[in-house]
């Protein structure tokens, strides 16, 4: 059984999930976290309440977006700051993350089928065992050429 300050804290995430955008944004701002505007997109599922958790569990402590697990799919996060993310077995299926900014984000055991990755700054990125399959590449700001090949052999699309 889950404690107290857990009970809570799920409790309130939950809340926060079912609120308008318009509402869950005034929340990010009374908790001083509003920069993480796009937690006013995601979807109501155990798997976002459990990243909602980690957001609120210590708001002022937050410098990096924990989105493990997270379900992200078919959502438009088009030029989002990324930075250090941490998108370990996170479900990006059909989203959008133009121009977004991913450097030293962690894609480990990530699905990023049918993504759209164009214009994202990619620098130090992890891709270790990341569905790829039909996420679309521009030539990929800051890859290696090494990941591009292996990125490609799994399925990802490289434009011009």
């Amino acid at each position: 059984m889950l404690n107290t300050p857990t009970q809570n804290l799920r409790s309130s995430a939950v809340d926060f999930l079912e609120q308008s955008p318009q509402q869950r944004l005034e929340i990010l701002r009374q908790l001083g976290i509003a920069r993480y505007e796009f937690l006013t997109k995601i979807h109501l599922n155990e798997a976002n309440i459990a990243c909602i958790m980690r957001f609120f569990q210590n708001p002022s402590q937050l410098k990096f977006p924990n989105l493990m697990g997270a379900d992200l799919s078919g959502l438009i996060l088009d030029q989002v700051n990324f930075i250090r993310g941490n998108f370990s077995g996170a479900n990006l299926e059909g989203s959008s993350l133009v121009n977004a900014d991913l450097i030293f984000a962690n894609f480990t055991n990530a699905n990023l089928k049918n993504a759209n990755l164009n214009g994202a700054t990619l620098n130090e990125t992890k891709w270790l065992n990341g569905l790829v399959e039909e996420c679309e590449f521009a030539q990929g700001i800051g890859l290696t050429k090494i990941q591009r090949q292996d990125l490609r052999l799994r399925g990802a699309r490289f434009s011009l």
